[in-house]
Order: C-alpha cells, then sequence, then structure tokens
C-alpha cells in the first residue's frame, strides 16, 4: 500500500530538516570533517515517526532517507578529484536528483577500490594525516589478492552498534532463550592485515545481553572448555571453521553439546554434508549465515534457519542487485551484489561490487522489522574458463552431482566434504576433486558405471546447462565439446595435498593452474 500524498510530503520534510542543504553539500574537507553521525540521523528519524526503532520505519520512508544520503555522499566524493573525474565518467557533474540518475553513476570493483585506497590512497576525502582511520585488508578467497580499503574508527564503532543491536532483536532473539547467560564467540582471527576477527568481534559485543568470547582459532581442549560454560552459545566463523566444530566436539557431553544453538558461517557455503554433521553432533543447533564482506560489514543476515533470505540491516548500507550495466534487476533476479556503505564521512565508497551473486527477493516487511532482502548465489568469480567461454561453477557442480547420484555412483550433496574444480588451463583439463571417506570405493563405482567417452558426455550437458541459466544464451553439448577438454571426477581423502587452500584456510571453489 502507497503512502498518502501528505505522508509523503511529511517523509520529504523531515528527510530535509534532518540532512540540511549545508550539510547536504559541504563545502570542504574541513566541513565534511564536521558533519553530524549518520547513525544519529537514524535515530532522530525512528523517533519523529514514532517508531520504537529505524528496523521499523515504512521501506518507502526509509529510502527517502536513503536517498538523501546517497546525494549527501555523492557531494562529499565530488570534493576529491580522483572521485570527481570517476564519478563524470557517468555524465554526472552533481549528485543525481533521484534513483534512475543514481544508476547511472559508475559500479566500482575491488581493483578500483585498490587504485582508490591502496599506495597514496588518493580516494580518501579526507587525508590519512587526519588520523582516525583503520586500514583493513581482504582476504582474497577467490583472487588471493589482498586489497586494501580505510575505514574512519568512529563509523566502525557505529557499524558495530547498529549490527550488534540488530543481531540480538532480529536474528538471536529466538535462538539464545531462557534465563542462564548467553554467550557468543568467533573462531575469526586476524590474519596479514585481514582484519574480519576484529570487524565482526566488534559487531558480536555489541549484541545486548550477550557474554563475548574473541576465541580465534580452537583447538579441541579449548573448544570444549568453552562449551562447558553454562547457557546457550552461538559461534561465528567462516564456513571450514564452522565444520570443524563436527570433529572438536567428539566426546563431548551430551549437556555441553545441546547448549550450541546457533552456527554462524561466513565466507561460502556448507556443504550438505557438513550440515549434517553438525546436527548430528549438536541436535540443537541452527545454521545462519552471516553476510559480510571486508569492504561492506555485516551485509545480510539469515534470521531464520529454515529459510534462505538474508536481510539487510537497515540504515547500515544501501544494497543493489544489479545487471551487467548495473541496472537493478526485477525481485526474483539474479544479478551482482552492489553495496554503498551508509555510514562514514570520510572516507566513503559508492556503487561497490562486493564481488558475489544474489537473487533479489521482496522485502520483509513485519510490524517490528521493513528491510531488503537477498539470496546468495554464489561468488561471481566462481566462473570456470573453457576456450573463450565463461561457465558458472555452482550450476555446473549441481548438474554434474544429480548426474552422479541418477546414475547410482555417489551423490556428493550426503558425501563430499570439500569439492573444488582445478582447471589445467594449459592442458585444456578439467578436474573435479571431491573429499570423501573410502574415496578407493566410490572410484570404483564411478569406472564400473561409467566409460570414459559417458563420463565426457555427462560433463558436457552439465556445462551445457550452467551456462544457458546463468547467461540466459543458447547452449549445447557439442559447444563444450569443441573445447577440447577432458574431464574427470577425482575422489580423494580428507586432509589431501591435492585440495587446494588459501592461506587462512579457506577453500576456492576453483583453482586454475597455467602452466
Amino acid at each position: 500500500m502507497k503512502p498518502k500524498k501528505s505522508e509523503t510530503n511529511q517523509v520529504a520534510e523531515l528527510v530535509n530538516k534532518l540532512i540540511p542543504d549545508n550539510e547536504w553539500k559541504p563545502r570542504s574537507i574541513e566541513e565534511v570533517i564536521q558533519l553530524p553521525s549518520f547513525y544519529g540521523k537514524l535515530k532522530e528519524f525512528a523517533k519523529a515517526l514514532q517508531k520504537e526503532e529505524y528496523s521499523a520505519v515504512d521501506i518507502e520512508a526509509q529510502q527517502a532517507l536513503s536517498f538523501r544520503r546517497l546525494q549527501q555522499i555523492t557531494n562529499i566524493l565530488l570534493l576529491n578529484p580522483m572521485w570527481k573525474a570517476y564519478i563524470g565518467k557517468s555524465g554526472l557533474s552533481v549528485a543525481p536528483n533521484n534513483f534512475e540518475e543514481w544508476q547511472q553513476l559508475p559500479v566500482s570493483d575491488k581493483n578500483k577500490m585498490a587504485d582508490f585506497f591502496m599506495g597514496d590512497r588518493p580516494g580518501m576525502v579526507v587525508p590519512l594525516s587526519h588520523g582516525g582511520f583503520e586500514i583493513v585488508a581482504s582476504g582474497g578467497t577467490t583472487s588471493g589478492v589482498l586489497a586494501e580499503t580505510v575505514y574512519p574508527l568512529k563509523e566502525l564503532q557505529e557499524t558495530y552498534d547498529i549490527a550488534g543491536d540488530f543481531i540480538g532483536k532480529h536474528m538471536l532473539k529466538n535462538y539464545l532463550t531462557g534465563t542462564q547467560p548467553k554467550w557468543v564467540a568467533t573462531t575469526l582471527a586476524d590474519y596479514q592485515m585481514w582484519s574480519s576477527g576484529t570487524m565482526v568481534g566488534g559487531v558480536l559485543q555489541k549484541i545486548p545481553g550477550i557474554n563475548y568470547v574473541g576465541a580465534g582459532p580452537l583447538n579441541k581442549d579449548v573448544y570444549q572448555h568453552m562449551m562447558s560454560y553454562e547457557g546457550p552459545k552461538a559461534i561465528m566463523g567462516i564456513s571450514q571453521g564452522i565444520a570443524l566444530l563436527s570433529q572438536l566436539g567428539i566426546g563431548m557431553p551430551e549437556e555441553a553439546r545441546k547448549s550450541l544453538k546457533v552456527a554462524m558461517y561466513g565466507s561460502g557455503l556448507l556443504t550438505h554434508l557438513q550440515q549434517k554433521e553438525l546436527k548430528a553432533l549438536y541436535p540443537d543447533v541452527a545454521i545462519l549465515s552471516y553476510f559480510a564482506a571486508t569492504q561492506a560489514e555485516t551485509i545480510g543476515l539469515q534470521l531464520n534457519h529454515e529459510l534462505p533470505g538474508l536481510a539487510a540491516v537497515p540504515g547500515l548500507h544501501f544494497i543493489e542487485v544489479v545487471d551487467e550495466n548495473g541496472k537493478w534487476v526485477a525481485e526474483g533476479e539474479e544479478g551482482e551484489l552492489v553495496v554503498t556503505r551508509l555510514f562514514g564521512n570520510e572516507a566513503p565508497v559508492i556503487r561497490y561490487k562486493v564481488g558475489d551473486r544474489v537473487i533479489r527477493r521482496e522485502y520483509i516487511v513485519t510490524d517490528t522489522l521493513k528491510t531488503f532482502q537477498f539470496e546468495f548465489s554464489g561468488r561471481s568469480g566462481d566462473m570456470i574458463h573453457l576456450g573463450d567461454t565463461q561457465y558458472f561453477a555452482p550450476l555446473a557442480y549441481e548438474n554434474i552431482a544429480t548426474a552422479l547420484k541418477e546414475k547410482g555412483i555417489a551423490d556428493l550433496k550426503e558425501l563430499a566434504q570439500e569439492i573444488q574444480f582445478v582447471n589445467y588451463r594449459k592442458d585444456t583439463k578439467l578436474a573435479l576433486l571431491a573429499t570423501v571417506d573410502d574415496p578407493e570405493k566410490y572410484a570404483a563405482k564411478l569406472k564400473a558405471a561409467l566409460t570414459d567417452d559417458s563420463l565426457q558426455q555427462l560433463f558436457y550437458n552439465a556445462f551445457a546447462s550452467s551456462l544457458s541459466l546463468f547467461n540466459k544464451l543458447e547452449a549445447n553439448s557439442s559447444n563444450i565439446k569443441n573445447t577440447r577438454y577432458s574431464f574427470l571426477v577425482k575422489f580423494i581423502a580428507k586432509g589431501s595435498s591435492e585440495l587446494h587452500k588459501t592461506k587462512v584456510g579457506k577453500v576456492p571453489l576453483i583453482r586454475d593452474i597455467f602452466q
């Protein structure tokens, strides 16, 4: 239901009052430094609209305030010569007048952010010499390339406040219940300036009514000691760290195992088998996604373990799902996830392409929560190059797994602990590695069930479907065959050195070998 015209006018007047013209378009770096906190504006806005918190404000009103803030951020960036030239490429020399013009602005990526925020850091509006900044770096799961960005420290603290409060009220409220002490821990730690341990920990510490444990990498003794604490617990870590809990918990008393209520994973996906193993050991655990990126902390949170949607924290980011031209896709369609941090005046970033493909979902609208929602599809870099054509690896894997199951060889979703495509580009050979118990058994079943020719055809069909679904182009198995690639499935033991991991223990879905 659309708001009445009088309500729309009231909101517009309120938005202009909250961000008056002198703040909306600062004239100098000194004026930028003096700008008041946007977090404070959110609170004032909710109070003026007689809402207990900003999360309950109607979507249309949120969008009105967000757009005024996006204009303000653009005006701030126009004070910086590098940003001014970059924005000028879109044909705009002033802040956009509407969302259509906003979509004209260029979409930036990790390489562009490196240009702005590494080296001499020419993209900073307020120079680094002013002080009060934190330099953080991306772990580079797909590329392995470090890319730095800059946060004003006071912005980070506000980010922690709003995200921590949201997690407590909308994510953990139904899971960490009762009168016993409540615990939230993270296994993340900081590696070589990869600061997720600090940043996620900063958020988790701000969850109301919890006790925080910055656990870092865990061994069995430390983990089981922590789990002996009285009260319900939630643990956050990268997907591989959360999967490891099924091993660390072996031999743990039942009462301690039942105290794990929430396992929050970030960076990648937990396989069906990993989730199954966790639930077998921890009967009361709910597995939830905590979606974040170094360049945009706490982007989306899974509020219900039975539903895959990820909810944005209202007011923290402006989130877009866009096509190849930077235009918004419709609800139910897939596109690139693009994020603009609404917090931070001194080193803002607009329209940052996080590097993930997501599906835009309908807004969450309840009495207490109104916000944007999306569903994770896969990393944008999860593209397999066969000749001159790219294929979306998650879809190819789904098709291969389905075919192997139908032929009675193996149900990879039930059996595979980890999977990885290895693309030998020079030799035009692609291997799907799957870590399983008793790999010799499944290798024998594969050999008995499929000739080499029939295995090749299985891959041709799987990749043809992945191209068709992802790019909406015509494709057939003959096109794949013409690449002259050979394909194989290789079952390997857990811990095999054949599986490539990054320095921080992540398993990229694709590994390209060019030699």
